[in-house]
């Protein structure tokens, strides 16, 4: 086992020599992997963002139940028990009373809300289902309003499917994104490590001759090929931090405009460490095709 470790550490520490003995190098090809991962991480960043504006978005995925006028006080309770009977979400009851207060304190509505000879408005419940898909907030509708004393219940389903389709459609870009620039970092780890072979030809030829085994002459190619994906999945990590940094301070001030306070999330330490790890499987998946062809001109 001390063995086993000992020729890991070595062929590791090989690859760290290889990517320092090359400094240009390294870092062109951080360049292109980094980018390549970058577009697709940000773009799960920016969908992620866009469902969480999407929930927190004033009066999307809730739904309105409007009571009867003359809905009485056990009327209302009777709602609020089948809503805790449901506990799919959490509510709030809003009495007529509080509404005519709001609507008074509108602007131009103080003095018509005077004129009027009684309170129009009814009570009503906002309620905010857990399960926010829009089949389920569709059926939650229609169960509503044939409880008693509903008069009507207001849901902007046709808002919330355009929203999720929109979602469902910018999912499928991205791992069709995704697949396109995978491939592309699987070809430059490829080509990186073909050269290398190439260089260390007479190194290879030398220890196959003193006994060395394909496993020993492969695993440093493999742990170079996996640091610098990895390397350069932390990369994109960091160009995606430092765009949505400079993206802040303008959507922050967006959403005020329009009333609202949002902003973006930035990836947090497992969506790093994800988009590290993924790096890593794909420049080892490029050093193992590429070492799995070249040696064979050796055989």
């Amino acid at each position: 086992m001390n063995a086993w470790f000992i020729q890991h550490r070595a062929a590791l520490a090989s690859a760290f020599i290889r990517l320092w003995a090359t400094p240009l190098n390294t870092l062109l090809s951080l360049l292109v992997i980094g980018i390549a991962l970058t577009l697709p991480a940000a773009g799960y960043v920016l969908l992620d963002n866009l469902r969480d504006l999407g929930r927190n978005a004033s009066g999307v995925q809730q739904i309105s139940l409007f009571m009867t006028l003359d809905a009485s006080k056990k009327d209302v309770g009777e709602i609020e028990a089948k809503l805790r009977a449901a506990a799919n979400g959490k509510w709030k009851f809003v009495p007529k009373e509080e509404a005519l207060k709001r609507m008074q304190k509108s602007e131009g509505m103080a003095e018509i809300v005077a004129s009027l000879p009684r309170n129009p408005l009814p009570d009503a419940f906002i309620v905010e289902p857990a399960n926010t898909e829009p089949e389920a907030l569709e059926i939650m509708r229609k169960e509503i309003s044939g409880w008693p004393k509903v008069a009507h219940v207001q849901l902007d389903s046709a808002w919330v499917k355009r929203f999720d389709a929109f979602l469902k459609l910018g999912k499928l870009a991205l791992w069709m994104l995704a697949g396109i620039f995978a491939a592309g970092l699987v070809a430059v780890t490829f080509n990186t490590i073909r050269l290398q072979v190439m260089a260390q030809a007479m190194e290879i030829e030398v220890a196959r001759m003193i006994g060395a085994t394909d496993a020993f002459i492969r695993r440093p190619f493999y742990y170079f090929g996996a640091l610098q994906g990895a390397l350069g999945g932390l990369l994109a990590a960091l160009l995606v931090a430092g765009a949505l940094s400079l993206l802040a301070a303008p959507v922050g001030e967006l959403a005020a405009l329009y009333g609202g306070n949002f902003s973006l999330r930035a990836p947090g330490v497992v969506e790093v460490a994800v988009l590290a790890a993924l790096g890593a499987f794909l420049g080892w998946l490029g050093a193992q095709l590429s070492v799995s062809l070249s040696l064979r001109k050796f055989d």
